[in-house]
């Protein structure tokens, strides 16, 4: 599981040091790729490879479905963290969620996302409100 908020910054050659509470989990590899909002997501390989299990049970004459599909994998990066926890961000994926030497990086329970700072307080500031307001539609009773 991942939680937490992270500020690590991307080096000269694109790369991220992996929060040390995310290595462990990450360390036999991982797929990092687009997400919603323009932000990109991490996925343990285990997870990824579950991901795609539901995904080719989805039919693939749902529009929707090619969509997300071609969206997902066109730009997914396959990557083993170094021995410094370091992991390479193409620049498609950098181009994708306008990614500079500073990013934030967030744990999102079963993936990590990377985000522009920016973008994530701008975000988060938006989700504030239905934050609070989301919790009787996620999980009545709560």
């Amino acid at each position: 599981m991942f939680f937490g908020t992270y500020t690590p910054k991307l080096d000269e050659k694109g790369r991220l040091f992996l929060p040390a509470k995310f290595r462990d989990q990450l360390a036999e590899g991982l797929v990092v790729t687009r997400g919603q909002e323009r932000c990109l997501t991490v996925w343990s390989m285990s997870d990824f490879e579950q991901l795609t299990r539901r995904l080719q049970e989805a039919p693939l004459t749902n529009k929707g479905t090619r969509d997300y599909v071609r969206m997902l994998f066109a730009a997914a990066s396959n990557e083993v963290p170094d021995k410094q926890g370091r992991i390479g961000i193409p620049a498609v994926l950098r181009d994708y969620a306008s990614l500079g030497k500073d990013v934030m990086v967030i744990g999102a329970m079963n993936r990590v996302e990377i985000w522009d700072p920016a973008s994530w307080v701008e975000y988060s500031a938006e989700q504030e409100q239905k934050f609070s307001e989301l919790s009787d539609e996620v999980f009545p009773g709560i």
